[in-house]
């Protein structure tokens, strides 16, 4: 796999070296066992897959390479890079201003932009609506192109469907970047709709098999399908792709859903000609972060660190599975763990950033799960391991794990 050209700051020496002591003994990462730090007085659980994915690190250098191209222009992204406030944070102290929020929200109206701008497309891609614009006042917009590759894989399987006359389920968060970008991709060549999660792939199960009125499908799915789409004619034939960042387990439990609901109605002898088995659409990344992940279940822990930004859709399936067994704090850094009493962390079920107190056991040793989102760089990782460690005077140090650590099996 090819190595990026990104700033030394984003890497950590300490991590690299226990990632490629682990590539060299697993290189076709079919060991999901975790990595033990085993520091004495505390012992770290280390996800075996973690941290910047190729997306990520190909978005990263080609923003800098548009830096480093371009002295003296102005340079904007039309969002955030990636969902990461350290990385988007650094670029923009750089000189890079964002367009747009996530959500939307407009920083810079479209009519302040002139030709000689410069504009970068983020990892998540965009809308062909927001490209066209671009297009229109005259800028270029494929320079700075730094949509992941597995993301324009599903694009491309999408585009393949409505070639095939097939319409398109998208599973995916209808107001994230990367999903916004897909439906526009794929209303370009197929009728297409947008489902969140299993309870929703029921309904729309029960609607295909006559059990509701179609005016619930209106209801429920309302802006998240094509214009005109018409579920009685539009949901004969489909396929279903998703979000890359989805939670694995959920995408194919849709999709076996989805494969039953059309067999019960046309039979298994006709379903080829009725449901169209695109595989997974998830990206390498999340499909072995989810995987080293219930690596991490497997073991007994006091409570588990998740590292990564608040509104990132891969980290935030990691905290889910890691909640399943353990009292979990996800965090964007370091500087959120305040003392061995006090967290900050994000809660999902609250929508809302919280305190915690005395969320380390008082025990020795302490056992903490630790892992990371596809767009946490190594070196935060690093930091939340040196704060953790200096609450403990008698750990072990760093160069002294690299001679010990060991997979857990």
């Amino acid at each position: 796999m090819k190595d990026f050209a990104i700033p030394t700051f984003y890497r950590s020496s300490f991590i690299n070296q226990i990632k490629e002591t682990r590539k060299l003994s697993d290189p076709r990462k079919k060991d999901f066992s975790p990595t033990i730090l085993d520091f004495g007085q505390v012992k770290i659980i280390m996800a075996r897959h973690f941290g910047f994915c190729f997306g990520v690190e190909n978005a990263i250098e080609i923003s800098y390479q548009a830096l480093e191209e371009n002295p003296g222009k102005r340079i904007f992204l039309i969002s955030q890079m990636i969902h990461n406030p350290v990385v988007n944070e650094d670029l923009q102290d750089r000189g890079i201003n964002f367009i747009m929020d996530p959500n939307g929200k407009m920083f810079i109206d479209w009519t302040e932009l002139n030709p000689d701008d410069i504009v970068i497309i983020p990892a998540f891609g965009t809308t062909l609506e927001i490209e066209e614009r671009l297009s229109s006042i005259g800028l270029e917009v494929k320079k700075y192109d730094t949509t992941c590759p597995f993301v324009e894989r599903v694009w491309t399987k999408s585009n393949k469907l409505g070639q095939d006359d097939f319409s398109v389920i998208i599973h995916g968060k209808a107001q994230h970047e990367e999903t916004k970008a897909t439906f526009s991709h794929a209303i370009k060549n197929a009728n297409s709709l947008i489902i969140r999660n299993l309870e929703e792939a029921v309904i729309l199960g029960d609607i295909i098999l006559g059990k509701y009125p179609i005016k619930t499908f209106y209801e429920v799915f309302e802006n998240r399908f094509s214009a005109n789409f018409d579920p009685s004619v539009d949901l004969v034939k489909f396929g279903v792709v998703n979000q890359t960042t989805m939670l694995a387990s959920e995408t194919l439990e849709i999709s076996t859903l989805l494969k039953k609901v059309m067999i019960e109605k046309y039979g298994a002898n006709n379903l080829k000609s009725h449901f169209a088995d695109t595989r997974d659409t998830l990206c390498y990344a999340t499909n072995d972060n989810q995987q080293a992940t219930l690596g991490l279940l497997k073991h007994d822990a006091d409570l588990a660190i998740v590292v990564g930004g608040y509104n990132s859709s891969n980290t935030s399936h990691i905290v889910e599975l890691c909640e399943q067994k353990f009292p979990t704090y996800f965090i964007n850094t370091e500087n959120e763990i305040e003392s061995p009493e006090k967290i900050w962390h994000y809660n999902f079920g609250q929508r809302k950033r919280v305190f915690t107190n005395n969320f380390l056991p008082n025990k020795k040793p302490v056992n903490i799960v630790l892992t990371s989102g596809a767009s946490c760089p190594d070196s935060q990782v690093e930091k939340v391991i040196d704060r953790l460690i200096s609450f403990f005077p008698n750990a072990m140090n760093k160069t002294e794990i690299l001679k010990t650590f060991k997979t857990g099996g």
